[in-house]
């Protein structure tokens, strides 16, 4: 049996299988400096776009999340399921203060990937570097953790004023773009509203990745991909300055770039993003696009189908409930590894068969490493390598749709770094507001040793206190603590993300682990609220029930909580009078409740701050009392009736 934490992630794989899928979240990471009056606008309109066209619809947004940045400040978080709170929150947004400066986007990404669930769609807004450079790490861990996919819409002049050596440039927007699977879009105010046409390709559900490769130099190149039958809504992203490309079908027909509206088809350009869409009736099988640039250029290759997998990197677990749990940060370079994919089609995982699980290097030249592969049954598939490869790589899953009876080719989303380092830690307790809590990690190296430098940040901003290095020797696990304090006024239920990383003494080599905190406050009333010294005065209630209407009754009562954590509510529920009660901080809260004659039952619930409920309840009904209504004279000469016409 398979055990995840990313249940959601499973959850959503599962529901392409019934045919209910819904879209990943519609997030929105958006500078709101003076001079991103335009962007906010234009974001504005896109989200307005895509919640008024996809309302009620199978692919509409499932949740919606929007974080704000300047600087210093970013957040908060909003997140909503209504899609009209949606537009109201993101129409408050407004540029005011500061220029276009480097800001706090790092940060605000940060608070938008922690929030989020898995596999979610992330797009930022600014016009600015990130001031906040040293989360970059983070951020790619949380990418790879999560494996959310990150675009960036930038606009603004290419050269930047910098305050300080640890501003950003958009080289680094370009290396997170590309490591979750996301685009890096850089383009003039004017051409804006052009380049969001990809948050509309990509913010509707079942989108699958068939394709996706990183260039450096600008020789010239040809990349097959195959297409399946099950493929909808094809499009090919190309971003780079200087392309030049030419598009070929299995049949050989051909297209270039010079051609924007061909016979396979349409082309358009803006900023340093190409958008090509292919045409509805393409045909199945393998395709070529033979790209040539000047520099560096990224290719995507996006579509609609319900024939996709999910992955998680596992270790083995042994006790009376074996399984696998995944493993976070990066695989270990060289190091054998297992992997466990979800493999789904058009009518479930039966509906598939798959050939080839490979780890294709993303760089050139390409070098895949080939697993075995194990079927685990129900679409699970146990995947292993003998050597992880030592360059940043992919996972490529080929197989046959046997609905269609056609190949089909998809890719993982997130490019995985590797290292040589891993790091070991757990998390198997709740965490106390205002308590010293003590985390133990273990870091070890199959590369060369030396003093690596120790970091950990979290989300909540959590006071820590950990080594800021350990001496390693290569194959040896070195012990360490870290200790992290809520502060004492942290609300119980409150997650944080916590993440450790070590770094080599050159820098270039580093991993992380990152650990889910959970704060809960200890309980320690297990007793209700009380309720005593009950008065009622009902003598004016008629014993005819049916000439309640002008009467009224009250009852007072008295409501404690003793030494427990306090009342924190206090509510009808049952009852049609008016509730009247004195502070809640009371000693003794003293409760009055008035009522018609005719509402002649009332129940009161006192919760205390931990959840215990307690009730007063009374009913003033008499026992015997006649009938509070009476047939009418039809009515009894219509069942007179009745009995009378019954025949013998």
């Amino acid at each position: 049996m398979y055990f995840v934490e990313k249940s959601d992630m499973y959850f959503n794989v599962s529901c392409r299988m019934m045919g209910v899928a819904r879209a990943s979240i519609l997030s929105f990471v958006i500078d709101t400096t003076g001079s991103m009056s335009d962007e906010i606008e234009e974001a504005r309109s896109v989200a307005y776009e895509i919640i008024d066209s996809k309302q009620g619809m199978q692919d509409e947004p499932s949740e919606y999340i929007l974080v704000p940045f300047n600087d210093p400040d970013f957040g908060p978080l909003f997140r909503t399921t209504d899609p009209e709170k949606m537009k109201t929150e993101i129409s408050k947004l407004t540029a005011k203060d500061g220029g276009d400066e480097p800001e706090m986007c790092m940060s605000g990404i940060q608070l938008a990937l922690t929030g989020a669930s898995s596999s979610s769609e992330i797009y930022v807004f600014t016009d600015a570097t990130a001031k906040d450079i040293a989360l970059k790490d983070t951020i790619d861990a949380l990418l790879i953790s999560t494996k959310s996919t990150l675009s960036f819409f930038k606009t603004g002049a290419t050269g930047r004023r910098r305050r300080s050596l640890r501003a950003a440039s958009f080289d680094d927007y370009k290396d997170l773009a590309l490591a979750s699977g996301g685009q890096a879009i850089r383009v003039s105010k004017s051409e804006l509203p052009q380049a969001t046409d990809i948050i509309r390709d990509t913010s509707t559900s079942a989108l699958v990745t068939v394709l996706q490769r990183a260039r450096n130099d600008g020789t010239e190149e040809t990349f097959s991909f195959m297409l399946d039958e099950s493929l909808k809504n094809i499009t090919l992203y190309i971003t780079g300055r200087s392309i030049s490309f030419t598009l070929t079908n299995p049949t050989g027909v051909s297209q270039t770039h010079n051609e924007a509206n061909g016979k396979l088809a349409t082309f358009r350009t803006v900023g340093n993003l190409w958008r090509i869409r292919l045409s509805d009736d393409r045909q199945t099988g393998t395709w070529q696009i033979s790209i040539k640039s000047n520099g560096p250029y990224t290719l995507t290759i996006r579509g609609q189908s319900t024939v996709t997998f999910i992955y998680d990197f596992v270790e083995s677990f042994s006790g009376p409930h074996p399984g696998y749990a995944p493993v976070s940060g990066r695989p270990q370079a060289g190091q054998p590894a297992t992997l466990m994919l979800l493999v789904t089609g058009r009518n479930g995982p039966s509906s598939v068969t798959v050939k080839n699980i490979d780890l294709v290097m993303a760089s050139s030249p390409e070098t895949i490493t080939s697993c075995k592969i194990q079927n685990m049954g129900n679409g699970d598939i146990l995947a292993t390598v003998d050597a992880v490869p030592k360059e940043k790589f992919v996972i490529s899953v080929k197989g046959t749709d046997k609905v269609s009876n056609s190949d089909f080719q998809r890719q993982s989303t997130t490019r995985m770094s590797v290292s040589s380092v891993h790091i070991k830690a757990v998390v198997d307790k709740s965490v106390e507001p205002g308590k010293i809590v003590i985390l133990p990690f273990s870091v070890v190296t199959q590369g060369d040793g030396g003093l690596y430098t120790i970091n950990a940040r979290n989300d909540r901003d959590f006071p820590m206190n950990f080594p800021s290095s350990l001496t390693l020797t290569s194959g040896l696990y070195s012990n360490a603590t870290l200790t992290v304090t809520p502060p004492a006024n942290t609300q119980s239920g409150t997650d944080a993300t916590l993440t450790i990383e070590a770094k080599s003494p050159d820098g270039a080599d580093s991993n992380f682990i990152i650990l889910r905190l959970s704060v809960v406050t200890k309980i320690t009333d297990f007793f209700p609220p009380q309720c005593g010294d009950v008065t009622v005065v009902a003598d004016d209630c008629p014993r005819d029930a049916s000439m309640c209407g002008s009467f009224r009754w009250e009852l007072s009562a008295n409501i404690t909580d003793d030494n427990g954590t306090g009342i924190k509510s206090i509510s009808l529920r049952q009852g049609n009078g008016n509730l009247s009660h004195t502070l809640l901080t009371d000693p003794i809260v003293q409760v009055v409740y008035s009522a018609s004659c005719c509402s002649q039952t009332v129940e009161i619930v006192a919760v205390d701050k931990v959840g215990n409920a307690g009730r007063c309840y009374h009913s003033i009904a008499r026992s015997g009392s006649p009938p509070a209504l009476h047939l009418s004279l039809l009515l009894w000469l219509g069942l007179l009736v009745s009995v009378f016409s019954v025949k013998p």
